[in-house]
Formats: C-alpha cells, structure tokens, sequence
C-alpha cells in the first residue's frame, strides 16, 4: 500500500467505542409483592423506601437500578441508579411514556440503557465532546473540501475540453443525484445556481442503527434522539453541532440515498438486500472481464474514474452503469469496491472482533489458528459476515487464476488486510505493528473460505 495511497478513515471510531463499554442495567427485583404499585412499573418498583434502603440494594453493582417511591412525597417516584461507584436518584415521571429530562421512552429498561451511555461517555470524554465541533469535516480542509474542489472543477470545464471516453458526460449532471457532503460542497461553488441561504430544518431524530454527524464526524451515542436531521436535506448531526452548520441546505427531493459511507448492516435493511448492492455488482462486473487482468486490486484505477463509480451508486443504486463501455479499465472497478469498504464506518471485520482477530493470527499451530479465526468470524454480524464470505469466495476465484494476474492470497492479504479491518484507536502505530497480521487473516479466509464459511 503506497504512503500516499493510505487514507484514514473518515469516521471517528472513539465514542462508538466507548458506547459499546458502557456499563448495561442490571434491574434488581423486588422479592415480595407491592401493593400499589403503578401498573406501568415492573417488579423492580420496591414501594416506600428511603435513599439509604435503595443504596444497600443496588449493593455497588455498575448499572444496578430500581424504582421506589419518595418516603417526602408520596405519590412521587424515584430512579435510583448505580454509577461511578455511587448511587444516583432522578425524580421520575411517566405520561404515556417514561422520562427523567426531555427524552422520552417506551420502557424504564431503554431509559436506563440511554442513560448509562450518556453519563459513561459523558464522563470519560467530556473534553473530547467540548472540542467536537472544533474541528468538522464540513466545509474542512479535510474530506469535504476536497470533493468539492474535484466536484466544482468537473462542473466548471469547458465544454470545448476534450474528454476520455471512459469519463460519463458530466456537464450537466443534475446536481441533485451526488451525495449529500459532495453535493452541498459542489452546489455551493457552483456558479449557475442561485446561492440564496436556507437554513436548515432540524428536528430531534432517533436514528436505527449506528450513525455518525456528518459535521464533526463523531459517533451520534445513545439509545434514541441521538441527534437532528434536516427534514429538507437529509443532513445527520448531533445537537450540538446543528448550531455550527452554515445555512446551506439543499433540498432534496428524493432526499439521497446515500450508499458509500453508510453503515452497512444499515445499507442492507433499508435496500432489503442480502449484501451491500456494491459488493455483488463491482464482483459480477469484475468476474465477468477482469479475473485475469494482471496485478487485479493491486493496481489502482484513475482516482477521478473510482469517484464517479462512487457518485454512480450514491445516485442510481443498484441501476448504477458500471459497465465496459463506460469504464474499460477494470482496476477502476476494483478500486471503487476498495473504496466502498475503507469508507464504511465500521470495517467489514468490526472494531469489537480487531483484536480477537489480531491474537489469532499469532497462534503458530496452523490447526489451532484456523480454529481460532473460525470463533471469531462466529461473533461477527450477520450481515458483516456474509459480506466477507461472499468476499472471500471471489479472492478465492482470482487466486486460482493467478498464473495470469499474479495475485496470489497473500498479496490479496496485503492489499485487502487494511481495507477490511481497523484498529478502534486510531494509532497509526498500532496499524503498522498489526499490519503483518491483517495480510495474514485475510490470507488465512481466502486459503480456508469452504471450511471458514
């Protein structure tokens, strides 16, 4: 992997880490039957008893909680909880539905699962939070920036400039099919169109599935309303950077489907798919011309070219034309397929198996190392799993045709090692000491894919 070829990931991988640690409720029951207990209380509802009484209870288990009634004030209840070795109480109160501030739940167990995960992260990274929306990808010298100087570079050519005939016709590309970041960045260098502001029309969103604010790049944490969204445009955010965002908003008819950047368990409910609809057409567009191209998936396509494959499925879908005669070079394809996986925010191999995939790449009995990957690929999503598998039987298909593309499983290991696994920190140094290990799991899936899978 060339130097200036290695991207870091977009996404920040830190509070999502740290949402996964928090501590989970633990409800302590009441051993005898409460008279007048609420009948939208369960049995950890312990009736009138003092802050004292609640504390022995929870007995210093992390995430320990019950419900009591206030010995003050009858009639009033109380959640008393147990973090950062003490005992919290919140005065709580039920409407249709339970809350303690202005989030509101269906049940007392996912208002104490949210609550966990905020007063843990807020905890540990409160510091990190405070500078969250010091730093955006939005409108950044980083990644945004970036596609908007390629974006509005493609908008402005001439039309007298002559163009390769692999490059679709991009003068006028209707601005509404490119992705939400690219698109508001090229609309807004974009001399034909207006540039009246608009502010954007956020409302408290609760998101399904893991999502990241596409202002600071940061986790969305929590159980529900982990951020806003734009209803106009689409725009995902945490509360807190909404007010940072200039007021730029697009709006959007189809409101984008975003397919490049999006949590892939995410992709494949919405798209109702078994894999990511990338993954099946870039390998049936590769299988079908490319299994003998010399150096397959080592050799990198034009950036330019990847990035319009990637604007095709952002925009089409799985209607996306990848065809020969728009993208004759077959190492464009293969590069957009790359891309797709160093885009996801959370790698095909996720951050909670890294390391167990790490530890078993350095057992030296090969019988006990495969044994040992095969437990591990068993704790993987459903859907990450298939993804890899399905993967892995393609790498399987270019090695055996490596007489003519010189791409054997440990040079796959190689290009692909870092494409489908990180490391949850983001050390540059840990990436490099794991590097040799990464080369070898995916080595170890292509050689063993009929007895992993």
């Amino acid at each position: 992997l060339d130097a200036e070829e290695y991207q870091p990931p977009i996404w920040k991988s830190y509070l999502y880490q740290l949402q996964q640690e928090a501590p989970r409720p633990k409800r302590i029951i009441c051993p005898r039957e409460v008279e007048n207990r609420p009948k939208y209380y369960g049995r950890e509802f312990h009736g009138i008893i003092s802050r004292e009484q609640a504390d022995e209870l929870l007995a210093g288990v992390e995430g320990a909680y019950i419900l009591r009634e206030s010995q003050r004030q009858p009639g009033c209840y109380t959640l008393a909880l147990r973090f950062g070795n003490q005992t919290l109480n919140y005065r709580l109160f039920y409407d249709g539905k339970h809350f303690v501030g202005e989030k509101r739940f269906e049940s007392i167990h996912d208002l104490v699962t949210d609550g966990l995960i905020t007063l843990y992260i807020e905890t540990k990274a409160a510091e990190y939070i405070s500078k969250m929306t010091k730093n955006p990808i939005y409108e950044h010298i980083g990644y945004a920036t970036l596609l908007r100087e390629k974006v509005s570079r493609r908008l402005s050519r001439t039309k007298t400039e002559s163009r390769k005939a692999s490059v679709t016709s991009e003068e006028n590309t209707p601005v509404e099919k490119i992705t939400s970041l690219v698109r508001r960045a090229a609309l807004t260098q974009n001399d034909n169109h207006f540039n009246y502001e608009k502010a954007h029309n956020f409302k408290v969103h609760t998101f399904r599935g893991p999502h990241w604010c596409e202002y600071c790049a940061n986790f969305m944490w929590g159980l529900i309303a982990q951020g806003v969204r734009c209803s106009d445009c689409g725009l995902n955010v945490h509360k807190q950077c909404s007010k940072y965002v200039p007021n730029d908003c697009q709006p959007d008819l189809k409101r984008i489907k975003r397919v490049y950047c999006c949590d892939l368990t995410t992709l494949v409910k919405a798209h109702n798919t078994q894999r990511p609809m990338v993954v099946d057409i870039c390998i049936r567009e590769i299988e079908a011309r490319g299994l003998k191209s010399e150096g397959l998936y080592r050799v990198s396509g034009f950036t330019e070219h990847i990035e319009d494959v990637k604007m095709a499925f952002d925009r089409d879908g799985d209607k996306a034309d990848i065809s020969a005669s728009l993208y004759p070079d077959i190492n464009i394809i293969a590069g957009a397929l790359k891309l797709y996986f160093r885009d996801l925010p959370i790698p095909v191999i996720t951050y909670e198996t890294y390391s167990k995939f790490i530890e078993a790449a350095k057992i030296s009995n090969p019988d006990e190392r495969l044994e040992a990957v095969h437990e591990v690929l068993m704790l993987l999503p459903a859907a990450h799993y298939e993804t890899l598998r399905y993967l892995m039987i393609h790498l399987k298909k270019v090695t055996v045709n490596e007489k003519e593309n010189f791409m054997n499983a440990e040079n796959l290991g190689i290009v692909f090692g870092p494409t489908l696994m990180r490391p949850p920190e983001d050390s540059t140094l840990t990436t490099l000491n794991d590097m040799r290990y990464q080369k070898l799991i995916v080595q170890i899936l292509i050689e063993n894919e009929d007895v992993l899978f």
